[in-house]
């Protein structure tokens, strides 16, 4: 499925995002802003993942 349509790696990237997080959750003090910004670039990545899939 990918092969066909390689814009949905972009929803990946909020997943990743989240998941880099999650080591650093007691240590950074900035965790709240790279939360913040990931909540932020979700619907940006969203939103070019349906700009890629759009069908003739």
């Amino acid at each position: 499925m990918i092969r066909r349509r390689p814009q949905l790696l972009w929803l990946l990237v909020p997943y990743v995002l989240f998941v880099v997080a999650l080591p650093f959750v007691n240590r950074v003090p900035l965790l709240v802003l790279w939360l913040f910004g990931a909540t932020l670039l979700t619907p940006v990545a969203v939103g070019l993942a349906r700009r890629g899939d759009r069908r003739p």
